[in-house]
């Protein structure tokens, strides 16, 4: 009979998140994981197969907190409402003290080395750019954007000024400072005039 994991699998994913948040996935070491996780290699290779497998749980893990804020978001009435609560989101969580700043995914991406965490990494990445261009279509098709106006071009937009956010998170910007870019970006925002509707505020999401 194979021994029972003697760690919290939660808190050990999180330990490893902290790390390749870090360092990104190239510069991070097996002893670096273990190190942090409070495990050795044979418990990180019995649980997790391998470094290339621990990452993989590591994005799961990410993607899952970040889940219920994109609900949220997309839940927004307008689709200037969308862009604006995405990269307000955005601004807060990459300047969030609970984590190192910027973005996990997007410091893992910056020298993907192993081309297997890069299919992974575009995975996640194309599965934010759908759930934005399916929400600009919908606003298309209520009036709410112009007809001329691309989905797809406007979803590109955004993801491209909330990566540089990161990056400037990550450089020690700060929130304000980061939220002044995002009130900039969202200036060339279109949208068509609509009559306003009362619309319940909702608290802050993280992405």
């Amino acid at each position: 009979m194979g021994r029972h994991r003697e760690f919290d699998v939660e808190e050990a994913l999180a330990a490893a998140q902290k790390v390749f948040w870090l360092k990104g996935y190239d510069g991070t070491s097996i002893s670096d994981l273990t190190e942090a996780m409070g495990i050795n290699s044979p418990s990180l290779y019995a649980a997790f197969g391998s470094k290339q497998g621990l990452y993989k749980a590591v994005l799961n893990h990410y993607d899952a907190s970040r889940e219920k804020g994109l609900t949220k978001i997309l839940a927004e009435p307008t689709a200037k409402d969308v862009a604006s609560r995405y990269l307000s989101a955005l601004a807060d969580y990459a300047t969030d003290k609970k984590h190192p700043p910027g973005c996990l995914m997007i410091k893992a991406g910056l020298t993907p080395g192993d081309s297997e965490i890069a299919k992974q990494l575009a995975r996640h990445k194309a599965a934010m750019e759908l759930a934005l261009r399916e929400r600009f279509e919908c606003a298309k098709r209520q009036g709410d954007l112009p007809k001329e106006a691309s989905a797809t071009a406007l979803m590109r937009y955004l993801m491209a000024i909330g990566s540089g956010l990161c990056v400037q998170a990550a450089a020690g910007a700060s929130r304000e400072e980061l939220r002044a870019i995002a009130d900039l970006a969202l200036a060339g925002f279109p949208h068509t005039e609509k009559k306003k509707t009362a619309v319940r505020k909702l608290a802050p999401a993280a992405v």
